[in-house]
C-alpha cells in the first residue's frame, strides 16, 4: 500500500495551530505537518498588542498549545521552514531549504504582512528603531521601549496603533499618534464613535495629530525624526508603523488559485482547488448573514474557521456562517464589535455615555436593520449586543437607557 500523504498546514499563527487541533478533534488520525517560517510554536496575536506587550501575561500564554501537546497528538512541527511554492497537480509543497512534501489536503493559514514605510535613507541602527507589530519577536522588541521618558511615535491610528499607544502611556512613555484621516478608526466606526476614542486618548495624554501625512523618517542623533508633509516634524526614540496589513497570497497566486483581496474560498472554506483550503486573515470568505464576502483580519475568524475546514475534510457538511467579531482593550475601555457596517452610508444610534466609555452603538441600513453593533464596558449586555445584528431596530426605544437592551 502506498504511504498515506499528510494533511499539510502552512502557517504558524492561531489559524494554523487551531487547524491541526481541530483535525485531531474531528477524528483525523493520519499524518499532520505544520510549516511555519517562525521558530516559535503556533501562537495567538491579540496578546502581542495587549496583555503580553504590557507585561500582564506570561509568554507561555500566547501559545495555542505547548510542545508536549504536538508530540502527544503526533503533529510534526516544521518550524523555521518557509514554504516557497505549491504544486497543485503534484500535490506537493517545496520549502526554501529544498524539502519537498506531498499532501492529501493543504490548508493555507499564511496570514498577513504589515505594510511598511520607505526607510532607504536610514542606516541599520536607525532602521532597528522603526518597528512593526505582527510577530512575537516584534512584540518583545517593542516592549523593551515601553518605559518612562521614551518618545514613541505611532504612525497610523488603527486598532494596533491605538492599543500600543494605550500600553505605552500606561508604561509612562511619551506618545504621539499620526493619523491620515480626520479621526482614528473613522473608516470603521464613523465620526461620532471614533471621536469618543480620539477624546479618550487625548485625555490619557496622547498627542493625537490627525489629517497628517508622513513624508519620511530620518536619523536625528541616536534617535529619529518623523517628517510630515507641510514642514512639521516629530522627534522620536522609536517609531511604530501601524498602517495596515496585506494578505500573504503569494503562494496561492503562484500556484494558480483564485485570489481577490485574499484567497477566494467558498462556504466550506475550500479554494478553487478542491484539495486546498484557506483560513484566517488570508481567506476571502462568504458571510451569508451579511450577504457579502469579506476578508476578516481578526482573531475570531482565525479561531473558528479551522473547525469548519476540519469538519469538511472529515466528511461533514460544515459551512462558515459566523458573524465577524473583534475586540479591543484601551486603557480602562474594553470593546466588542459584531457584524460589519459601512459608516459612510449607514446611520449609527448610540445608547449610553460616549464620553464616559459606557455605551452601546448600532449601525442601521436604509430599512432600519442592524448591520453591526458594539459595546464599550457594557459587559452585562454583551450577548444582547450580538443578537441585535440582523434585527430591525426601534431607534427611539434603543436609545432609552431605561428600556432593557434585550
Amino acid at each position: 500500500m502506498p504511504e498515506q500523504q499528510p494533511i499539510v498546514v502552512v502557517g504558524g499563527g492561531l489559524a494554523g495551530g487551531k487547524t491541526v487541533e481541530q483535525l485531531r478533534e474531528k477524528g483525523y488520525a493520519g499524518p499532520l505537518v505544520l510549516f511555519s517560517t517562525e521558530p516559535h510554536l503556533p501562537y495567538e496575536r491579540p496578546p502581542l498588542s495587549k496583555g503580553y506587550l504590557m507585561g500582564e501575561s506570561e509568554r507561555d500564554e500566547v501559545f495555542v498549545h505547548d510542545a508536549v501537546w504536538y508530540d502527544e497528538h503526533d503533529v510534526e512541527l516544521a518550524l523555521s521552514e518557509q514554504v516557497a511554492s505549491v504544486d497543485l497537480a503534484a500535490h506537493q509543497v517545496r520549502t526554501t531549504s529544498g524539502r519537498v512534501q506531498g499532501y492529501s489536503n493543504l490548508v493555507l493559514a499564511t496570514g498577513s504582512e504589515p505594510r511598511r514605510l520607505n526607510l532607504t535613507d536610514l542606516d541599520a541602527a536607525h532602521v532597528a528603531r522603526v518597528l512593526t507589530l505582527r510577530t512575537l519577536d516584534e512584540s518583545e522588541s517593542l516592549r523593551e521601549w515601553l518605559r518612562p521618558g521614551v518618545r514613541l511615535v505611532v504612525v497610523g491610528g488603527g486598532w494596533i496603533g491605538l492599543e500600543v499607544a494605550s500600553a505605552a502611556r500606561k508604561a509612562g512613555a511619551e506618545v504621539t499618534v499620526l493619523e491620515l484621516d480626520p479621526l482614528p478608526l473613522q473608516r470603521v466606526l464613523g465620526a461620532q464613535v471614533a471621536e469618543a476614542f480620539a477624546a479618550k486618548h487625548r485625555r490619557e495624554g496622547v498627542d493625537l495629530r490627525t489629517e497628517v501625512t508622513v513624508a519620511g523618517v530620518v536619523a536625528d542623533g541616536e534617535g529619529l525624526r518623523v517628517d510630515l508633509d507641510g514642514g512639521d516634524a516629530v522627534g522620536a526614540d522609536v517609531v511604530l508603523v501601524g498602517i495596515g496589513i496585506s494578505p500573504r497570497t503569494e503562494l496561492a497566486e503562484a500556484a494558480g488559485l483564485d485570489v481577490d483581496n485574499g484567497v477566494v474560498v467558498d462556504g466550506r472554506l475550500r479554494t478553487s482547488d478542491p484539495d486546498v483550503f484557506a483560513v484566517g486573515d488570508v481567506a476571502n470568505a462568504p458571510y451569508p448573514r451579511l450577504g457579502r464576502r469579506l476578508r476578516v483580519e481578526h482573531w475570531a475568524a482565525a479561531l473558528n474557521q479551522p473547525e469548519v475546514v476540519a469538519g469538511v475534510i472529515a466528511g461533514g457538511d460544515a459551512t462558515w456562517d459566523l458573524l465577524p467579531y473583534f475586540f479591543t482593550d484601551q486603557y480602562d475601555w474594553g470593546m466588542e464589535y459584531h457584524g460589519f457596517a459601512d459608516p459612510r452610508s449607514q446611520r449609527v444610534v448610540v445608547r449610553g455615555d460616549l464620553a464616559g466609555g459606557e455605551f452601546v452603538a448600532a449601525w442601521l441600513d436604509d430599512e432600519g436593520a442592524v448591520t453591526a453593533a458594539m459595546h464599550v464596558n457594557q459587559w452585562d449586555d454583551g450577548d444582547a449586543v450580538k443578537e441585535l445584528v440582523g434585527t430591525t431596530l426601534d431607534a427611539e426605544r434603543f436609545t432609552d437607557t431605561g428600556t432593557p437592551l434585550g
